[in-house]
């Protein structure tokens, strides 16, 4: 992945969450969306070593609070700092919420019936009396396709991505699948 992809997946990823924590900090949405725009500036002057960093979200919480505490000692010659700017990040992504990276590469080794299912019912939000509209299909056949395309997707995540769940039976890690090069078919078992 080149440092720009990288940079750009930093962006969307964590962009919403770091504006609402200067936000919360700065009170005033202008000042959030400077601090906003500092913080990715120095990702983006770091390069591929910021590809290198093993917890991206913390560097740039911390980048933050630095950028934070270097605002406040600019605009005033003595202020009292919350005690809660030093705190830890808000709380890691539930590893359920997580498993969009699997997804992809997941959909893409289903058939075109499976997959055609999957993204037009749960990810571009097609109702089953319009999906059984457009193919054809009765409406509990439909709804039957869905099922399995379903099934068949979970079945493809917990393999292919390796869940392990916790006691509770919530997914508690997987490991990410990367997308198929474009050279690569879904066949060859990469």
């Amino acid at each position: 992945m080149s440092s720009h992809e990288c940079h750009q997946r930093a962006w969307r990823q964590h962009k919403e969450e770091l504006r609402s924590f200067l936000m919360h900090r700065s009170g005033c949405a202008s000042d959030a969306d400077d601090l906003l725009q500092e913080v990715f500036l120095r990702a983006v002057l770091q390069g591929a070593d910021f590809c290198r960093v093993e917890n991206p979200r913390a560097w740039l919480f911390q980048v933050a609070r630095n950028l934070l505490v270097d605002r406040l000692r600019l605009t005033k010659e003595q202020v009292p700092l919350p005690d809660d700017l030093l705190a830890d990040a808000p709380p890691e992504i539930a590893p359920v919420d997580l498993l969009s990276h699997c997804l992809p590469r997941v959909l893409s080794e289903l058939s075109a019936e499976d997959r055609e299912a999957i993204v037009l019912c749960d990810i571009q939000g097609v109702t089953q009396k319009a999906f059984a509209e457009r193919l054809g299909l009765s409406l509990p056949a439909a709804k039957s396709r869905v099922q399995r395309a379903r099934l068949r997707l979970r079945s493809q995540l917990a393999d292919a991505c390796q869940l392990t769940f916790d006691a509770e039976g919530r997914v508690c890690c997987f490991v990410p699948r990367p997308p198929l090069d474009s050279g690569a078919s879904p066949s060859d078992g990469t």
